[in-house]
């Protein structure tokens, strides 16, 4: 691994650690996540085809900096012990060693049946693991000179939210979720109101906001009710909470505010990058009113990040969740004529750039979030089936969709824009998965 004994270990026992562990492809939800000590808990819920299962680790002989071990009481195994052990190479390496004891039900008849799958399965997770631990030090490491940061977050029960948040703990970071919701609030909450008044002193002092919150744009078909909704909890919201931010007497230094590609209207040939103008259609025109209302902040003097996200790439959120099944069902293929530009970025390098906006203090303005390589439609449908192994030649034809959704089908599927991260790129950030096989691969466990 790429950091010293100590950062390893430190990563490892950070509450976001078991966010960023679990295998995106699987459904695994966190049910109780309790500070690493002997005798503390982890408890999992884990679907496997249409049953869920309860899994319950106790935490053993926690030796902080050094290992501890995750004994399963409860769940898909009859026996499973995991010691994670972190070994000091010199300074700024270490090794990092995952040994795993496990024994099926009804073994040694299911070893027969089952035995070569879950080793399978084992191989393809630590492989993820591994990977995404090393990345995240690595990425870590950056700025591992710099004081620790108290970060406030809307958004942070969505897939780029919770991701981030992990992401963030791992770093030393303290993160504050706002959230709307729930009767009690926990000690890194602080209660919001998107569209009126609400109490901001709690957030007097804190170093960065990261506003992700939004109404999903592709749930259901856009109604004049529904584009209301998308529009006014984009709009209203980053005003509400831009005005409250500009209020304070001790501000953040830097307010980061998602918005969309969709700002660039439905572009099919050339490559636009953060100079572009604004262009047209429902989604360009939410992107515009998003942004605008982040005057607040601005005439404050609060360095602001308008990060336009092109299509995240999460197994089972987001678009890639959506098409996951069909494909799996050999029903995926071209959409439209296939040649729509679709501009996307790996969930972990949306995370990562967020960093890297919050502490690169030369980054503001327009970044667009996104791959430095835009494919078009048919090619990345090409791509998903590969890494799937299935085939890509069930079309969906234009009138088609227009039937079945109307203009959200319009803009969010015949229409596209080929964008290219300027910004990001000419300040130094370097891509993890530049590639839509790189990325898709990782996003599946599908790595080589």
């Amino acid at each position: 691994m790429p950091a010293s004994r100590s950062a390893l270990a430190a990563w490892h026992f950070s509450p976001g650690a078991i966010n960023r562990l679990l295998p995106p492809w699987q459904d695994v939800q966190i049910e109780q996540n309790e500070p690493l000590r002997d005798g503390s808990r982890t408890v999992l819920g884990l679907k496997v085809g249409p049953i869920r299962i309860r899994w319950v680790a106790v935490h053993e002989q926690v030796k902080p900096g050094e290992q501890f071990i995750d004994r399963s009481i409860q769940g898909p195994f009859k026996q499973w012990v995991h010691e994670h052990s972190f070994l000091d190479k010199g300074a700024l390496q270490s090794d990092l060693r995952d040994s795993v004891e496990y024994q099926l039900p009804f073994s040694p008849i299911s070893d027969i049946f089952m035995g070569w799958k879950i080793r399978s399965d084992l191989a393809q997770m630590f492989a993820f693991r591994h990977r995404r631990t090393r990345d995240d030090l690595a990425r870590h490491s950056q700025y591992s000179d710099r004081p620790r940061r108290t970060i406030a977050v809307t958004g942070s029960t969505g897939a780029v939210g919770r991701a981030l948040c992990a992401f963030l703990s791992t770093g030393g970071h303290r993160v504050l979720c706002l959230v709307r919701g729930g009767s009690t609030l926990g000690p890194d909450e602080v209660r919001w109101n998107p569209t009126g008044e609400w109490d901001a002193s709690k957030l007097e002092g804190i170093d960065a906001v990261v506003h992700l919150a939004g109404a999903n744009i592709a749930e259901g078909r856009w109604t004049a009710a529904r584009k209301k909704v998308i529009l006014e909890s984009r709009e209203l919201g980053t005003r509400s909470l831009s005005e409250a931010i500009a209020k304070l007497n001790r501000p953040p230094s830097v307010m980061i505010c998602a918005s969309g590609v969709g700002f660039y209207g439905n572009l099919q040939d050339g490559l636009v990058d953060e100079s572009a103008p604004n262009g047209s259609g429902f989604l360009a025109q939410v992107t515009q009113a998003w942004e605008s209302a982040l005057q607040p902040v601005q005439s404050r003097g609060i360095r602001v990040v308008r990060m336009r996200i092109g299509i995240v790439l999460n197994a089972r959120t987001g678009v890639l969740g959506s098409m996951r099944l069909p494909f799996l069902f050999g029903a995926g293929g071209r959409v439209g004529s296939g040649r729509q530009g679709m501009s996307w970025i790996h969930l972990d390098d949306l995370v990562a750039a967020i960093q890297f906006a919050i502490e690169e203090k030369t980054v503001s303005g327009a970044v667009n979030a996104v791959s430095p390589r835009p494919v078009a439609q048919i090619d990345f449908a090409r791509a998903l089936a590969r890494v799937l192994h299935r085939p890509c030649i069930a079309p969906l034809p234009a009138p088609i969709v227009r039937l079945m959704f109307g203009e959200m089908g319009s803009e969010l599927l015949l229409s596209g824009q080929f964008v290219h991260p300027k910004v990001l790129l000419e300040h130094g950030f370097r891509f993890g998965y530049a590639t839509i096989d790189d990325a898709l691969s990782f996003a599946f466990g599908k790595m080589k």
